[in-house]
């Protein structure tokens, strides 16, 4: 099959992951984007994108890409990639139904010879036991028969404008060794950094799930130490700085775990590990220390809170920032949402003040209403949860001045000098 003449591309799924990579093909090979999403559909039509990933230049440069909500259009289509959420349920299981979905929708619209490649992450074994499996039932088709499949996992980074879609190294696979030549002469066509082909789908999303955990258990760390640090009266990131002179320390820093990635993907793995009788150690325990900093967090606050002589109950207390990472709208796991639940178990009043995400979004996600003008002197405490370059501009004078004469600054993400604030993480 010929990439640029005889390829047509759907894209399932047009979020944070699926629309750079459907503009970058949409240059090429004839693509069509799909979302069950009609007001997201529209709103590309319209030439701009809420995610901010890519620009209104970016959209229109793709001229053979096309958007639409109608899955009949993906007949049209012989080669499919899969970009859905892959989240976690309420007891931190993976919730795979917006995979089996798609591979429902799909096995409605392909044709022989079409092959699925699916991005999103998983456990190792996931696209053959779960999705294909899927495909083949609504389809009557047989796999590697009549349809094959590959998998590329996404190593999209939300929000950021260095590290984008083509230039990230593309780890790619396939179903068959022809097919895997095929997946990766695909993504080759648009990746300037280049492949690395797998030896199979499992070994590909393997290596996917393990990037976010081994990110997900160093942080961890860090944040223990960080605790350690704190009983014994010594600046964390001055020991941070002091053991980073040396050439291999890695310099991961203290703070909230959260986003569609690094606090998500460990789960999978852990899932998958128990299935085949195996209880994960090391992953677990920095999940849990992980998503117990948001009450760490808050019990520190309200203990600095009590030595000032400041009521907490009733109290005000401001926070700054409520998207997963700076300088991007992507409110997706946020964990900063752990801080404004904490404070309110001690009847503290919160406001929330973020300028890069919206209102009606958090409004939706959350029930969490944003703040858009936070009063002066008014606060009994302060929170930088979010190194927003907003934030970073305003510096401690003009965030301090949103605070009562007697207050307390807790700047979680270091983006201000240690002797202007009363707490860092």
């Amino acid at each position: 099959m010929n990439i640029e003449n005889e390829v047509t591309l759907g894209i399932i799924g047009l979020g944070y992951v699926g629309l750079p990579l459907a503009v970058e093909f949409g240059k090429t090979i004839s693509t069509i984007g799909f979302d069950i999403n009609k007001h997201r559909v529209d709103e590309l039509l319209s030439g701009q994108d809420h995610t901010l990933e890519c620009t209104e230049k970016e959209l229109s440069e793709a001229e053979f890409l096309s958007y639409t909500s109608t899955l009949s259009e993906l007949s049209k289509c012989n080669v499919y990639i899969v970009t859905v959420p892959t989240p976690i349920d309420e007891h931190k299981q993976p919730d795979l139904t917006p995979l089996i979905k798609a591979s429902e929708a799909l096995g409605s619209v392909i044709n022989e010879g079409n092959i699925i490649i699916y991005e999103s992450t998983v456990y190792p074994g996931a696209t053959e036991e779960v999705c294909i499996p899927v495909v083949e039932q609504v389809s009557g088709l047989k796999f590697n028969t009549d349809f094959y499949a590959g998998y590329s996992p996404e190593r999209i980074n939300p929000g950021d404008k260095a590290h984008r879609v083509t230039n990230i190294l593309k780890v790619t696979s396939g179903s068959t060794p022809e097919v895997a030549e095929f997946v990766d002469q695909l993504y080759k066509s648009i990746i300037i950094a280049g492949t690395h082909k797998a030896s199979s789908i499992k070994v590909a999303e393997a290596a996917k799930v393990i990037e976010n955990t081994q990110r997900d258990v160093n942080i961890a760390l860090i944040n223990e130490l960080s605790i350690i640090f704190n009983k014994l009266g010594i600046d964390t990131l001055e020991v941070l700085e002091a053991a980073g002179t040396k050439w291999n320390f890695l310099p991961f820093r203290p703070g909230l775990v959260g986003g569609h990635c690094i606090g998500v993907d460990p789960y999978y793995l852990t899932h998958k590990a128990q299935s085949v009788g195996y209880h994960p150690e090391m992953i677990l325990a920095g999940r849990r220390l992980n998503d117990g900093m948001g009450h760490y967090v808050v019990s520190q606050l309200v203990k600095k809170m009590l030595k000032n002589r400041i009521h907490v109950e009733g109290a005000n207390v401001l926070v700054m920032g409520l998207t997963f990472k700076e300088n991007c709208p992507d409110l997706r796991n946020t964990k900063v949402v752990d801080i404004v639940s904490e404070l309110k178990e001690y009847n503290i009043n919160v406001d929330i003040v973020d300028p890069w995400c919206s209102s009606e979004e958090a409004q939706h996600e959350y029930g969490l209403p944003l703040c858009q003008n936070p009063k002066l002197n008014h606060y009994d405490a302060i929170i930088v949860a979010v190194a927003h370059n907003e934030f970073r501009y305003m510096g401690a004078e003009k965030i301090r001045a949103l605070g009562k004469e007697k207050h307390v600054l807790y700047d979680l993400k270091y983006i201000l000098a240690k002797e202007s604030v009363d707490m860092r993480l």
